[in-house]
């Protein structure tokens, strides 16, 4: 048996029992998830808080943590990956990243891939079959002209509505959007009216665009994107970083703080969130705002 293959067998066998006696949380208008990463001074992952090391703030007044868990939490994931032109040369390795980035997803998780260019080309539903995932990367992806970003985006959040595990999009892109109906702030409301992280991996890529070498920018918004979500972003200049920075999302997925308060008040209007680790030194990556619907 391969390394690859041993490493995926032990994932999967600790995985199972750490999910054993999991409960799958679904939130509610009265309840607002927060899924906090939490980092040392260093930037590793910190495991093992508990409830009494947090504080959250909404509109910067003290709310009362309502659940707390720090187990594992099964995702459902919209892997998207740029497929315009620009990537012609370095898409292979991309796929191979998110090859590692499917070998780490836990027996729980779902997972649903789609290639965006001035198309979009899905893998036909979400599974956990990792092989099914692992096949659709290696012969499901084709080149397109344009970078409809913002529209693969938001029909990801579309397709994660009708799943009930906690919700995920993970994209990579190069360049910016071009050619889409919607744009970063559509994406960014749904995205947090429905309670999706965001992840984005923007990659500085050299292509020759037909007159000339030039190397490409990551559209800004995806930063501003992640950080209101609560997920990360990684802006990449090498693509020997790919692998690493894909592995590194799916550990962070499953190393997170499920932190859920009450609004004080169903105002209809948009709360500022800040979540804060008590120990110094800590710090917390969460969404930085809710809406305070009211009942429909």
């Amino acid at each position: 048996m391969t390394k690859v293959a041993l490493t995926a067998l032990a994932t999967t066998l600790l995985a199972t029992v750490a999910l054993a006696d999991q409960q799958i949380f679904r939130s509610t208008v009265q309840t607002v998830p927060i899924y906090a990463t939490v980092l040392d001074s260093s930037g590793r992952l910190v495991p093992d808080l508990k409830q009494e090391d947090f504080e959250v703030f909404d509109n910067n007044k003290p709310a009362v943590i309502t659940s707390f868990a720090a187990e594992v939490q099964p995702i459902a994931v919209v892997v998207a990956i740029d497929t315009s032109g620009s990537m012609t040369l370095v898409l292979d390795l991309v796929k191979q990243a998110a090859e590692a980035f499917v070998l780490r997803l836990l027996p729980a998780d779902r997972a649903r891939i789609v290639g965006f260019d001035d198309k979009m080309r899905w893998s036909p539903a979400f599974t956990s079959d990792r092989d099914k995932l692992i096949d659709f990367l290696r012969t499901g992806m084709q080149f397109g002209n344009a970078t409809r970003l913002w529209d693969a985006m938001y029909e990801g959040l579309g397709v994660l509505k009708e799943e009930d595990l906690r919700k995920v999009v993970l994209v990579l892109s190069d360049g910016e959007d071009t050619g889409s109906r919607l744009g970063g702030d559509d994406v960014l409301a749904k995205s947090q009216d429905d309670h999706v992280m965001v992840y984005t991996i923007g990659l500085r890529n050299r292509f020759f665009n037909g007159a000339q070498w030039v190397t490409s920018a990551p559209d800004r918004s995806l930063k501003k994107t992640s950080a209101q979500t609560g997920g990360g972003y990684f802006e990449l200049t090498r693509t020997t970083e790919l692998n690493s920075t894909f592995s590194k999302i799916a550990d962070e997925l499953h190393r997170q703080y499920l932190i859920a308060i009450s609004p004080g008040t169903l105002d209809g209007k948009q709360h500022v969130l800040n979540v804060r680790v008590k120990t110094p030194g800590m710090t917390a990556r969460a969404r930085q705002s809710y809406t305070a619907a009211s009942p429909k």
